[in-house]
């Protein structure tokens, strides 16, 4: 039987590629040729199936737009460590208020503040030195849990630096989760696999636990 009636299509000439193209490079309107092409070149009579044809492009395309997504994601967490150090650059000298029981004094005066998880039957507090001297100390009983107390150190003797507050607190002899919020005075800033820190006396601090700017 003479096809020529039913199928007759001018020939073109087809550009070659290298072997194991990756479709998913291709612009659409490229992609449509090539589709096109394979259903010009077929056999009407014994046409193949491009069902397989279209789906592995689709997957390609879809692994390209992940790839792709990821990048973005990548850039934009580095844009935002580079924005987080330059703005926790702008914090060294000044002194904050964040998560932790190591608190500057200066002239013999500091601020803390903390929280009990629980109402507590007695809580004491103590203050102590880089050498383990206890230089300030005080009893409380029957605090609220979550009311967050004001303690404030005041002590002309003290030098200025740091000093390390423990918080004892218990309810009917059992213990009770503390949390301390101290002042710092930011000494620098680095960059760490965890994310930005901010530095004073020897330790490094997540920016993410700083409460407050001044104190």
């Amino acid at each position: 039987m003479e096809l020529g009636g039913i199928y007759n299509l001018e020939r073109k000439e087809v550009k070659i590629v290298e072997a194991g193209y990756d479709n998913s490079k291709m612009e659409n309107e490229d992609f449509l040729k090539v589709l096109l092409a394979d259903l010009q070149w077929q056999d009407p009579l014994q046409a193949n199936d491009i069902t397989d044809f279209i789906q592995n492009t689709v997957k390609l395309r879809e692994m390209e737009v992940l790839n792709n997504f990821q990048e973005t994601v990548k850039l934009l967490k580095e844009t935002n460590e580079a924005n987080s150090l330059l703005y926790a650059s702008g914090l060294i000298g000044k002194k904050v208020v964040y998560e932790g029981n190591q608190t500057y004094v200066q002239n013999g005066e500091s601020n803390v503040t903390f929280r009990l998880k629980d109402n507590a039957d007695i809580v004491k507090i103590t203050v102590m030195d880089s050498g383990g001297n206890v230089v300030e100390s005080k009893n409380f009983t029957f605090l609220q849990g979550g009311v967050e107390y004001p303690f404030k150190i005041e002590n002309p003797q003290l030098a200025d630096g740091y000093y390390t507050v423990y918080i004892e607190a218990t309810k009917d002899g059992n213990p009770v989760e503390t949390q301390i919020k101290s002042l710092g005075l930011v000494e620098s800033v680095v960059k760490t696999n965890d994310g930005i820190k901010v530095v004073f006396d020897g330790n490094n601090v997540d920016l993410n636990s700083i409460v407050q700017i001044g104190g």
